[in-house]
């Protein structure tokens, strides 16, 4: 259903001196800049781009050809959209902000442990640790980007590592054909060996915290007939 000009936001982008401007839904919107690819008419009040939507003014076809090489609509509200900077409603600057600080926790929950004890932090003990030490959280910025700067953060109020750790593994032929390549995606294979009999033998590295999913995704693909050794530093 399309929006109503009274729901909508701008999405605007500057290019050479040029200012382009469009109406936009800012769930759509946001949608796009995730990579979903969004209908058109869910995503824009009127296909037109604007110099200053406030006034009316359009851009020119030649300038619209000039910066994008295309007068395509489609083509050039998603660069204005994923290039330039939408204007979202304090509601949703909260909610992706909210999203944001849970997914964090989520990779620091997979990727850290308590030092003291060897084992992973709950996500919830980490969002609690985050919200004590008063960790300020960019909505526009990746999950990805922000996680070694929320550890930082959080070192005072628990203890927690970013270690890595290595696991010597050997997976049996008949398994190996399924199980390789989701081994191979888990972490990063430091050594390999393939034996006469066709089963496989490697040493993978992956984030401490990580340890009981990677146990868990073994014995899956394995029937729990996959062997393994934490392989210690020298």
């Amino acid at each position: 259903m399309p929006i109503s000009t009274e729901d909508a936001v701008i999405a605007r982008l500057n290019r050479g001196g040029k200012h382009f401007e469009i109406l936009v839904d800012p769930d759509k919107a946001l949608d796009v800049k995730k990579g979903v690819d969004v209908p058109l008419e869910d995503l824009v009040v009127i296909e037109e781009v604007f110099e200053d939507s406030s006034k009316g003014e359009r851009s020119s076809t030649e300038d619209l050809k000039k910066t994008f090489g295309t007068t395509e609509i489609k083509n050039i509200v998603y660069r204005i959209i994923r290039e330039g900077e939408v204007h979202l409603t304090t509601e949703q600057r909260r909610r992706m902000r909210e999203e944001r600080r849970k997914e964090i926790a989520n990779i620091i929950s997979r990727r850290a442990i308590d030092p003291q004890r060897k084992i992973p932090h709950p996500p919830q003990r980490i969002l609690n640790a985050m919200e004590e030490a008063g960790v300020k959280i960019n909505e526009m910025e990746s999950a990805e980007s922000q996680v070694d700067k929320v550890v930082s953060s959080i070192k005072s109020i628990i203890p927690i590592s970013m270690e890595m750790i290595r696991i010597a593994v050997k997976v049996p032929p008949q398994h190996i054909g399924k199980a390789y390549g989701k081994i191979k995606n888990f972490g990063e294979i430091k050594k390999e060996e393939w034996k006469n009999d066709g089963s496989w033998i490697g040493i993978i590295e992956i984030p401490a915290g990580m340890q009981g999913d990677f146990y868990t995704l073994l014995n899956d693909l394995t029937k729990g007939e996959a062997e393994t050794k934490i392989v210690k530093e020298r």
